[in-house]
């Protein structure tokens, strides 16, 4: 039975806190990015198409902090890193850095299957990208007004402030397929006013992302130096196969011991057997879900709503 499971970042977002129109497109871009991803699973294509068009639709959807729309650095540019994986035979490609590849998650892609390497970074993978046929496009294409004042209102603070009431705005997609192949992937800006070419978790393959046919695929957004050390994706997959954890408690696990060492976010999960899952540690958590059987899921934050 095929399942898809999408979101778009967790973070310090409660009923009420959020702009009534960004609260509205944030929930509309969540249900295409799901339509994008159900197209492809109910006619029975694979997970990894699934999962690629799922995070396209979010990328080009300011809504989120990914592609056009991604969070701004510290001297006021976009740079975007991506991973997928498909669990199969657990083929991966990353990248990080990215500023003028306008997909970046189609880049990840690219560097999967047609390099042999699984991670490539800045103008290496920009120069990849370009040679792939895949569109360039200048760097002030993914800046959006609301970004840019995002970052002025964080540096207006000092140049060591950091945002308290931060959203990771990263986004992911997991899908299983009627094959029984799981496919993981994550795409993400950043943290606003990110120096020093900081990556976090999004294209690092078992920190952020991971796909295995034996466990299940997940991606996960949140603190992302705490879930690089946590090793946090691919955690979920150990428990399931040397645990015998379910789904559920597995993803539960991992984020509580990613507050045992100070980090919070969330994770969402899909297994060979189509069973999905989510968790989170935040207030919110941007996310929805599909599957075979008619299930159809939109909810933002702690109640879970119906589109």
């Amino acid at each position: 039975m095929w399942s898809l499971m999408i979101h778009g970042g967790a973070g310090s977002m409660r009923p009420g806190s959020l702009d009534p129109e960004m609260e509205k497109a944030a929930h509309d871009g969540l249900g295409d990015a799901l339509d994008a991803g159900e197209q492809v699973l109910a006619k029975g294509g694979s997970a990894i198409d699934a999962v690629e068009a799922a995070a396209r639709a979010m990328e080009e959807d300011p809504a989120f902090n990914a592609g056009r729309g991604s969070v701004l650095a510290h001297d006021g540019h976009v740079e975007c890193d991506a991973a997928i994986m498909e669990g199969a035979e657990r083929r991966a490609g990353a990248v990080a850095g990215l500023r003028t590849t306008r997909a970046p998650i189609s880049a990840a892609r690219a560097v999967m299957e047609k390099s042999p390497h699984v991670l490539m970074g800045r103008g290496g993978a920009e120069e990849f990208a370009l040679e792939q046929g895949l569109e360039q496009v200048p760097n002030t294409w993914f800046v959006t007004p609301e970004r840019r004042r995002q970052l002025d209102e964080l540096l207006a603070r000092g140049s060591e402030a950091f945002d308290a009431e931060i959203k990771y705005g990263t986004i992911g997609a997991v899908a299983v397929d009627e094959a029984g192949h799981v496919a993981a992937a994550t795409s993400t800006g950043g943290l606003t006013a990110k120096r020093w070419g900081r990556i976090g978790d999004s294209p690092l393959i078992g920190a952020g992302t991971y796909a295995d046919d034996r466990a299940a695929a997940v991606s996960a957004t949140g603190l992302g130096e705490v879930f690089i050390r946590a090793a946090a994706a691919h955690e979920v997959c150990a428990r399931m196969r040397f645990c015998n954890e379910d789904l559920q408690s597995a993803l539960d696990a991992v984020l509580a011991e990613i507050g045992a060492m100070g980090g919070t976010g969330g994770m969402i999960a899909v297994a060979p057997s189509g069973e999905a899952a989510w968790s989170f540690t935040t207030p919110g958590m941007y996310r929805a879900r599909c599957d075979a059987r008619g299930t159809r899921q939109v909810a933002m934050f702690d109640s879970t709503s119906e589109r």
